[in-house]
């Protein structure tokens, strides 16, 4: 475990705490949720509270003091060997605090007893209200404890600050440990694309794909999916967040796979689109070649300085001028894009951020303005063409829907593809599969 990250990322918001007045800031960890009766999920750790900690157990809180003294300080479960043996290792306090960095590590039991007592006298209590209703009555009991002192001197925190407005910032730029991790994962996800376009055949299920995904994720050490995975084939295609995967492949269908793996607390996010029988045919080949032309225009747009949404202008351009080539729209390239004509068969943004959370943490907007792309950041690029039949559209387009999705580090001279390590052509897809049925 190599803590110097994670201590670097909390003295980071303690020295902007300072800056807006100081305080104490309480971030707790993601309870542990049931599936059904005393089942429970698989457990992850809430995004802000692992971003700052590295710490993956539940039960735990951390608290850092920003004054003319500054103090991190993390609650977590006691050692008990006795649940050990059936839940596997506790750290405890004090192997926490030595591992992780902490200056103070107390039982969880004690937070309730220590919180009133950690956040009198302070001028402001950073927190997330309204994120979890257990912590918050934690939160408003602590402070009404100190409101009960006032005789004795004691003041309670005049203002409630929401730390996640800090984190976001924070998180939005990415810091070296955190790129090598999301360029791993790229690269995991991307072999796991692979696997699947080698396996699709017509005959097989949507899930039978979604288990080689999974397969070659957890293989390559992703803890988990970083999403539930779309693999939708044919008509499929056309409904953006599919996720049944239980329907047969046909031949002459294309499949959509919009899948990723979480590494280490960080996702990836990869959409193709192929042909299940290994060929496109003459209409799958002209749409998916603009949705391709679309993605390569909007990675050209992604640089440092530009805004957030010039990507998705860039791609939408082309995109709106391919819908007239094709006969989908008519019209005009400037009525389509002021009619928006376009969203019957492109609906969604061009991309998002990405990082710890699939759709991460981040504003998009500083006041009115675009957020300014800086070298860092990491957003997804994303463009798509979802064609629905109807009788104004021609019959060979019918239900073909294609997206194509790739991770982008925005570096200092433009940007980075940390996902390129699966096909994207049409060259290069045909031959993959080919070679595989050979």
């Amino acid at each position: 475990m190599n803590s110097t990250p994670f201590r670097a990322r909390r003295d980071a918001l303690i020295a902007r705490m300072q800056v807006a007045g100081g305080g104490v800031a309480m971030i707790p960890t993601a309870p542990e949720r049931v599936r059904n009766r005393d089942a429970h999920y698989p457990y992850r750790a809430d995004s802000y509270f692992h971003y700052l900690t590295g710490f993956d157990e539940p039960e735990a809180a951390l608290l850092l003091i920003a004054g003319k003294e500054t103090q991190s300080i993390l609650f977590c479960r006691e050692k008990n060997l006795e649940r050990e043996i059936w839940d596997g290792f506790r750290f405890g306090p004090d192997a926490a605090r030595e591992t992780f960095g902490f200056d103070a590590a107390f039982p969880f039991g004690e937070l309730e007893a220590k919180l009133a007592e950690l956040i009198a006298d302070q001028p402001a209590l950073w927190f997330s209200m309204g994120h979890e209703p257990e912590w918050d009555s934690r939160i408003t009991a602590a402070l009404n404890v100190v409101r009960g002192q006032t005789r004795a001197g004691k003041r309670a925190p005049a203002a409630v600050r929401d730390v996640r407005v800090e984190l976001d910032a924070m998180r939005l730029v990415k810091d070296d440990d955190e790129l090598h991790i999301m360029r791993r994962a790229g690269v995991i996800s991307a072999a796991a694309h692979v696997r699947a376009m080698r396996f699709t055949s017509p005959g097989k299920f949507e899930h039978e794909v979604e288990a080689e995904l999974l397969h070659e994720f957890r293989r390559q050490g992703c803890q988990s999916p970083a999403y539930t995975s779309i693999v939708a084939g044919g008509a499929n295609a056309c409904v953006l967040h599919y996720v049944a995967n239980n329907q047969l492949l046909k031949d002459g269908d294309l499949l959509l796979i919009d899948a990723g793996g979480e590494l280490d607390g960080y996702a990836s996010d990869i959409t193709r689109t192929f042909p299940v029988n290994g060929r496109f045919s003459g209409a799958q080949a002209d749409v998916y070649n603009l949705v391709l032309a679309a993605q390569d225009a909007a990675i050209a747009a992604v640089r440092p300085g530009a805004s957030f949404v010039a990507p998705h202008d860039a791609a939408l351009k082309v995109l709106a001028q391919g819908m007239l080539d094709l006969k989908l729209l008519t019209g005009s390239l400037d009525a389509v894009m002021e009619t928006e004509s376009y969203k019957r068969f492109y609906m969604h943004r061009t991309g998002h951020w990405l990082g710890r959370d699939v759709h991460d943490a981040g504003e998009y907007k500083q006041g009115e303005q675009w957020q300014a792309l800086a070298p860092g950041m990491v957003l997804t690029i994303e463009p798509g063409c979802y064609i629905r039949p109807a009788d104004d559209v021609p019959e060979a387009f019918w239900n073909i829907g294609v997206r194509i999705e790739d991770d982008a580090v925005v570096t200092a001279t433009g940007c980075e593809i940390i996902t390129s390590g699966v096909p994207n052509t049409i060259t290069g897809i045909e031959a993959l599969m080919a070679e595989a049925r050979q």
